[in-house]
């Protein structure tokens, strides 16, 4: 076998990100009998049963077997803006939305229409792993910013300031935030928005979390600030809000002419986000939402149970406690774990 050969037709790009740990360790869970998850963020209960059946009549009437239009079914967008001007106080339109296939896509999307190869993008940090991937992917280069882990991971704006040079191009997080559960307050948020302001820095923010709070703690979508709005890119997702994972539906917000050239990389990886998902999508915002409720609940029980584990271990374990999303980011206090941040 010609290796060089192998290695000359891959790209360089590609073959030096590496495989997803988290996938790593699902396929050795499968080796296991009966193991306990602890990985990914993946809802444990099922899609609720008005989606699927909305889902259901979608193609028994044969609306699902030919592609919608790029940006998304024209009622799912009218949909999602009045949610959006309900929910998150956003002045937002059905021309500023863009129906991606997942959040993830609409990151990639948004990263695709706002960096050029070498820019920077500051990634406050703990962050998700597949945010610093996409950087890559695109040939950015991704800028750690820790954040202030005693303060439940705060975003440092100092260290932000500090980090901006002249090839910084934009800003990327989630809050409420994958893996670490911290919250960005809404003094932070707008601090970062007048970071972007000064700087000319698109402000990428992952929402997907965004009804799972605790404590009285809410979230804020910066989005919703006028004066921040150009520099803003809000997405969110109804895979994690309605546990739906397997369908694949996130939607960005953004000024239309940037949702233009937005949909130019998603025209080029997807053509279409899946359209029985959308129909199902249509239903989730547009049906009954105590079943989010009930899910926020089921988390927060599930925190509290999780956080008096970790009290009785304290020892071995110190943690920030979660105030959204259901993740947890415990520090494993033996010499061996001391690096584990």
């Amino acid at each position: 076998m010609n290796t060089q050969r192998e290695s000359d037709l891959r790209s360089k790009r590609i073959t030096a990100m590496p495989r997803s740990v988290i996938h790593m360790m699902s396929a050795l869970a499968r080796e296991v009998d009966d193991p306990v998850s602890l990985s990914w963020a993946k809802p444990v209960h099922g899609t609720p049963q008005h989606i699927n059946a909305a889902a259901i009549e979608a193609i028994e009437k044969n609306l699902c077997s030919g592609y919608s239009t790029g940006l998304g079914l024209p009622e799912l967008r009218e949909a999602i803006a009045a949610k959006l001007r309900r929910d998150n106080n956003m002045a937002a339109r059905p021309d500023e939305i863009l129906v991606t296939v997942g959040a993830i896509e609409g990151i990639g999307a948004a990263l695709a229409a706002t960096i050029d190869p070498g820019d920077d993008v500051l990634l406050p940090s703990p962050n998700y792993s597949t945010h610093t991937e996409q950087v890559r992917m695109l040939s950015g280069r991704p800028v750690f910013v820790p954040c202030i882990e005693e303060e439940n991971f705060r975003p440092d704006m100092d260290a932000l300031r500090d980090a901006v040079t002249d090839r910084t191009k934009a800003i990327l997080f989630s809050t409420p935030c994958n893996p670490t559960g911290g919250v960005f307050n809404e003094a932070d948020l707008r601090a970062i928005g007048e970071l972007a302001l000064e700087h000319n820095l698109t402000v990428i923010i992952d929402e997907a979390y965004e009804y799972f709070t605790f404590d009285g703690v809410p979230h804020f979508s910066l989005g919703s600030v006028r004066e921040y709005r150009e520099n803003v890119i809000s997405v969110f997702t109804v895979t994690k809000t309605y546990a739906m994972t397997g369908w694949r539906i996130g939607y960005v917000h953004a000024p239309s002419d940037l949702i233009y050239e937005m949909n130019k990389a998603h025209n080029c990886m997807a053509i279409c986000a899946p359209v029985v998902s959308q129909y199902a999508s249509l239903a989730s915002i547009n049906g009954p939402q105590d079943c989010v409720d009930d899910f926020r609940q089921k988390y927060l029980r599930n925190r509290d149970r999780v956080c008096e584990r970790l009290d009785a271990l304290s020892e071995h374990f110190s943690y920030q406690r979660p105030a959204g999303s259901y993740c947890m980011f415990p520090r494993i206090l033996h010499p061996d774990g001391k690096n584990s941040l």
